[in-house]
């Protein structure tokens, strides 16, 4: 096993983002992270937080919100761990309700929940339906209940909204064809919600190449699959999760104030090595 996946060569680490010694000033936003629990979720909650931004992480596993509202509380700003699940409507309602009522308004809406599970994966003969449904409840219509309950907030806070898209959002990949569409979805969602929501919410997408999170720690252990990722890969690595919430922080922030219907790719040149390498 080589350590090319390891992102210890990672000029932004974990202790750049909580010592606040890297990244925009959002003191006095608040910010709603889905899937905050963990992996890049959990990153980005953190690093918004070190930027100043008090934090509302939510997930389905409250011990892991819990956990990272109270490392958030720890680094000097507020934090409201609020368990939800973005394809219960209700829930969703729920979450913006216990965030005005906490903190009086949102100004962030980050969509990073999303899964991508083995009952999706295959030839299109396959997959059943209900695994396509479930991926896209999650990963695409989670992020348009969320965006449709905190809108009222959002626009009445000149707001930002940061979707988390992925690769699979920009390019094709075999056998996951649910999780490609529902990113595919997600990068044209962002487009047009930022047309519709211009002049008032600014919404952006990011999409992550590979990320060193337990969700990839399957491709990371088999030698034939990480050194396939990494000789596509130009910067050779798996990228940290602080890595990708940089870039979030940045469009969250006034630093990105002219930014608006774009998708960032956070991949280490995946996308263009990709592009070259079905050019050829």
């Amino acid at each position: 096993m080589t350590d090319r996946s390891v992102a210890s060569d990672s000029p932004v680490t974990s202790d750049d983002l909580l010592s606040g010694s890297i990244g925009p000033d959002l003191d006095g936003q608040v910010a709603i992270v889905t899937g905050g629990g963990r992996g890049i979720g959990r990153a980005v909650v953190l690093g918004l937080a070190a930027a100043g931004a008090d934090v509302i992480p939510t997930a389905r596993t409250t011990a892991e919100i819990e956990a990272v509202a109270t490392q958030a509380r720890d680094m000097g700003v507020s934090a409201a761990a609020v368990t939800a699940d973005v394809t219960d409507d209700g829930d969703v309602e729920a979450l913006v309700d216990e965030a005005v009522s906490t903190f009086e308004g949102i100004d962030i809406l980050v969509n990073n929940a999303g899964f991508n599970p083995a009952d999706a994966l295959g030839t299109p003969g396959d997959i059943e339906s209900a695994a396509v449904e479930e991926v896209l409840d999650v990963n695409l219509r989670g992020a348009f209940r969320t965006i449709r309950a905190a809108g009222p907030e959002l626009v009445a806070a000149d707001g930002a909204v940061v979707n988390i898209a992925s690769v699979a959002g920009v390019v094709g990949l075999p056998r996951q064809h649910p999780y490609v569409a529902s990113k595919h979805g997600l990068v044209g969602a962002t487009k047009s919600m930022a047309l519709d929501w211009a002049p008032d919410v600014r919404v952006n997408a990011v999409a992550p190449g590979y990320v060193a999170t337990d969700l990839t720690e399957p491709l990371r252990e088999t030698d034939s699959l990480q050194e396939s990722i990494l000789d596509r890969t130009p910067l050779d690595r798996f990228a940290s999760p602080a890595e990708i919430a940089g870039p979030i922080a940045f469009l969250a922030s006034d630093m990105s104030s002219f930014v608006t219907g774009e998708t960032v790719a956070a991949d280490g040149g995946w996308t263009a090595r990709w592009l070259v390498s079905h050019s050829e």
